[in-house]
């Protein structure tokens, strides 16, 4: 196995009742604050009254960005930063899910760059300075309460691309599940889509690494197949919805990669599906994910899913090991589709062939000859038509 390094600094306030804190946090900081929220929501569900309550007992200057996008844009990240240039603000403080937070991420580090916010993603320009960020997470997904990356979109140029910097961590993110009762079925659904195939991106990897860490992320899998269901059904069941919100936080957080050095290939390819067509991240993951799993498989790589099949979804462990495999996959469909309910191909959602050259072109730039099955163009291309 590798060698790692693991640091995250991100201090957690977890559970019910734990924003009364937020005051104590914010005026570590400084005297300014600028809140990121997005569509309006938190104003509904009574958050945002709550937020203002303690930056006032935080003896703060509050400044405001309301309106950031599901998939971000990279203007918000400019007027945001702006913002911050213009006010001289000190810290952040993002209130929403993985969008509100990435976008927010990529705010404080354009608050200290004089160009256009897109240069730090197409990496022109490096980041060593981040304005110091404050989460309140209110949709279990991403997973980037507690790391250091964020993926911007570019209407302009049809791209969106994802970049990780460590002065990008959240100093401190406040998750209470009871922030996620007013979360629709369908956003349920595609968060736990999304956290799902974050563990399953580095699960799917033929090198050897620490037993422990597998046996986590099978955990963690089981967690989300048992749990996903129960907060579809009863949305206010606090323990599901609590255990879906530390799951999502600890399948990307980066400690369950390890020593694993492989390069992700669901996600960039999906990258170029919500780049065109805007789509919801989760659903577009819950399409790809049977169908890369399917393509992937062989007798080279069976072995992984055998493990998969066996562990995660208690298959037979007398079974051939390909007959595990291709039930592991059938069952993961199975789950996303019919359990979730989520729509289970690219046509149903309204997306055709097109432009499927272009987008395998594009995502093969992000490292896919590394995946855990190589991935060229052909191979992307093929994958997506499977998906229609």
């Amino acid at each position: 196995m590798n060698n790692f390094v693991y640091d995250i600094p991100t201090k957690v306030y977890f559970g019910e009742n734990q924003l009364g804190h937020l005051h104590e946090e914010l005026r570590k900081y400084g005297k300014k604050v600028l809140l990121t929220y997005g569509g309006g929501s938190i104003k509904k569900s009574g958050l945002y009254e709550l937020v203002v309550d303690e930056v006032k007992k935080a003896g703060m200057e509050l400044f405001e960005l309301a309106g950031i996008e599901p998939n971000p844009r990279v203007y918000s990240v400019n007027a945001g930063a702006d913002i911050c240039k213009k006010e001289n603000i000190d810290v952040l403080l993002a209130v929403g899910g993985g969008s509100v937070i990435d976008c927010t991420k990529f705010i404080g580090a354009a608050a200290f760059y004089d160009g256009n916010a897109w240069d730090i993603l197409t990496e022109k320009t490096t980041v060593e300075k981040c304005l110091p960020i404050i989460d309140i997470l209110t949709l279990a997904a991403t997973g980037s309460e507690m790391d250091s990356g964020g993926v911007i979109s570019n209407p302009e140029t049809k791209d969106k691309i994802g970049m990780m910097y460590p002065v990008m961590q959240p100093k401190v993110s406040f998750l209470d599940p009871t922030l996620t009762y007013s979360v629709s079925r369908y956003q349920t659904a595609c968060g736990a889509a999304d956290m799902l195939n974050h563990i399953l991106e580095v699960y799917f990897n033929m090198n050897q690494d620490l037993f422990m860490l597998d046996t986590v992320m099978e955990g963690l899998m089981r967690t989300i197949i048992k749990f996903a269901p129960v907060a579809l059904d009863k949305p206010h069941d606090y323990e599901a919805r609590a255990n879906l919100m530390w799951t999502s936080s600890w399948a990307i957080n980066g400690f369950v990669n390890g020593g694993k050095r492989q390069a992700w290939s669901c996600h960039p390819m999906e990258h170029e599906l919500s780049a065109l067509y805007d789509i919801t991240h989760g659903l577009g993951l819950a399409i790809l994910t049977p169908r890369w799993l399917t393509y992937c498989l062989d007798e080279t790589t069976v072995s992984k899913y055998y493990q998969y099949g066996v562990n995660v979804f208690g298959i037979d462990p007398t079974l051939l090991p390909m007959e595990v495999a291709k039930m592991s996959i059938d069952m993961t469909a199975e789950f996303l589709f019919k359990t979730l309910g989520l729509q289970s191909t690219l046509t149903e959602i309204g997306i055709d062939s097109s432009n499927f050259e272009l987008m395998a072109k594009k995502s093969v730039q992000g490292g896919l000859a590394y995946a855990f099955k190589p991935l060229n163009e052909a191979d992307v291309t093929a994958i997506f038509t499977a998906c229609l």
